[in-house]
């Protein structure tokens, strides 16, 4: 007999205000950049906040724009979301984002984690900078030899 886990909904309550909205946290990790992902279902859909700005205002490039709300296209959904992130550039935050923005999203509905699977978004991706080596001027490259 096999045994069905069962995944609890996080949800919290944020007070703003009068109101009190739950959210649910996803934290989304790349290189060095950490992103907590909070998405509002019950709240007004398609606002996007990174650190209390736009997304177009934070993230210049379209490509980086496109890269953080993936998740969101191939599900065919909108939430309110806001999101914290720090560490790393601007890449590998965006990055951050779409991890946890997936890992928020299948919280919220566990059916969605068969579409997002296939794309790799639940999955963290482990590539770092590689470390500089004794001996050698970084992590690769070897003093320049020469003949005489």
């Amino acid at each position: 007999m096999v045994k069905k886990k069962t995944v609890k909904k996080e949800t919290v309550k944020k007070e703003t205000g009068n109101k009190v909205e739950k959210y649910i946290e996803g934290i989304g990790r790349r290189k060095t950049a950490v992103a907590r992902v909070r998405i509002y279902p019950k709240s007004q859909a398609g606002k996007f906040e990174v650190n209390k700005k736009d997304l177009k205002e934070y993230f210049p490039c379209e490509k980086q724009h496109k890269i953080a709300v993936v998740p969101f296209e191939i599900l065919g959904k909108k939430f309110k979301t806001t999101v914290q992130v720090k560490g790393g550039g601007l890449d590998a935050q965006a990055g951050a984002i779409r991890h946890g923005l997936s890992r928020a999203l299948v919280k919220h509905n566990e059916k969605w984690r068969q579409e997002l699977k296939p794309h790799g978004f639940l999955t963290r991706d482990p590539r770092m900078k590689e470390r500089k080596h004794p001996g050698l001027k970084s992590a690769r490259r070897a003093k320049q030899w020469r003949k005489r």
